[in-house]
């Protein structure tokens, strides 16, 4: 008797093979880039880099585990120096925070605690607006336009004399969304004589787009803006929590007061031998566009709409409530990306090893045909 996926290869022809079970690993590439074993629950849900940490890295911790009886200023420092020749600012503009996430928080309390007011698309990554919150910050939500991105003309109309800072996430976590590069420049550029703008590029190394700027060209031109990096996604460490900021010297001095966490030893180790590991980086980088591209295709044969995507994660329009949606995703083994709201039928997948995205494709065509 065929099962599920024998009977779709052999009455779909051509999409058959598209969604075909994917071809595993090297013996040698399981040893370099460290995918994670295929476990019953399959955890899309956190845009992690399903690979890593390499072992280039594995190793560099190992070596730094010596000195894991030290304070980390020292390590930080030198992470730093290099980062800031990586972007070509002063060591003085980079702040070393514990993942991109404390970076975004500390900000966000520096600049509009006690009344001040942050700008910000919904739905967006909500790091920074709920923690300044707590401390007495407004936020001033711009609905995301009809092609799921951010529309920055509304977002410049809102600026007033109590918003202490605009966020922007490029590309957007959850939509998935980039901004056009000529249209990022120019508003950050404007709206920055008017206040700070924060340009979180957690997905940066996810853009296929050729000659994409960072904002950190802005930093170099002494304008008010913060980037924030992690290496969190692309560099598989989300687990050791290490990122960095970049801002010109007195905005920096100003955040720096308030970083509480910063990182450890071993992530700062770890850091610094990502960003050797040219060979895991581009590893991937291709993996997860092969990921991408299988996830399109079941979306295509099921007839659901989604954004195309310049992250490692993939924002469709699931048709269902994702509140009905994610319980029957967690019964075929697969863990889908929570609800953002007002956007509760559209869902967030994120890619994982191909494996593990053949098991969403399954797990979807069952919920989804029967």
């Amino acid at each position: 008797m065929q099962n599920r996926r024998q009977w779709l290869q052999s009455s779909l022809g051509i999409g058959g093979l598209l969604l075909a079970p994917s071809s595993l690993l090297t013996a040698q590439e399981r040893e370099l880039f460290r995918p994670r074993p295929l476990a019953d629950l399959v955890r899309l849900s956190s845009n992690e880099n399903p690979y890593g940490p390499s072992k280039k890295v594995q190793e560099a911790i190992n070596t730094a585990f010596g000195h894991a009886c030290r304070y980390p200023y020292q390590y930080s420092d030198a992470l730093a120096e290099k980062l800031a020749k990586k972007h070509g600012v002063g060591p003085e503009s980079i702040i070393i925070t514990g993942g991109s996430t404390e970076g975004l928080k500390v900000s966000g309390l520096t600049f509009a605690h006690s009344g001040g007011e942050i700008l910000a698309g919904q739905p967006t990554f909500l790091a920074m607006m709920t923690y300044a919150e707590q401390w007495g910050a407004k936020i001033n939500w711009v609905p995301v336009n009809e092609n799921k991105g951010y529309d920055l003309n509304s977002i410049a109309q809102r600026v007033n004399a109590n918003t202490k800072m605009i966020f922007l996430c490029n590309p957007n976590n959850p939509t998935g969304t980039l901004l056009p590069a000529r249209q990022l420049e120019d508003f950050c550029s404007s709206v920055s004589k008017k206040a700070i703008v924060f340009s979180d590029e957690a997905y940066y190394d996810f853009i296929e787009t050729p000659d994409y700027p960072s904002m950190d060209a802005l930093v170099r031109k002494g304008e008010n803006v913060i980037v924030s990096k992690t290496f969190s996604k692309v560099y598989g460490l989300a687990g050791l929590r290490i990122g960095y900021l970049i801002a010109k010297p007195s905005i920096a001095a100003a955040i720096r007061k308030n970083v509480v966490a910063m990182s450890n030893v071993l992530a700062i180790a770890a850091a610094d031998a990502a960003l050797q590991d040219d060979a895991f980086y581009k590893f991937s980088l291709a993996k997860n566009k092969e990921a991408k591209d299988k996830i399109y295709t079941v979306l295509d044969y099921l007839k659901l709409p989604y954004v195309r995507s310049s992250t490692n994660f993939v924002f469709f329009h699931s048709k269902k409530d994702i509140r009905d949606l994610g319980p029957q995703m967690l019964e075929e083994g697969v863990r889908i990306g929570r609800p953002f709201p007002p956007f509760y039928d559209w869902c967030r997948i994120s890619t994982g090893t191909l494996e593990e995205v053949d098991r969403f494709v399954d797990g979807m065509l069952k919920v989804y045909k029967g």
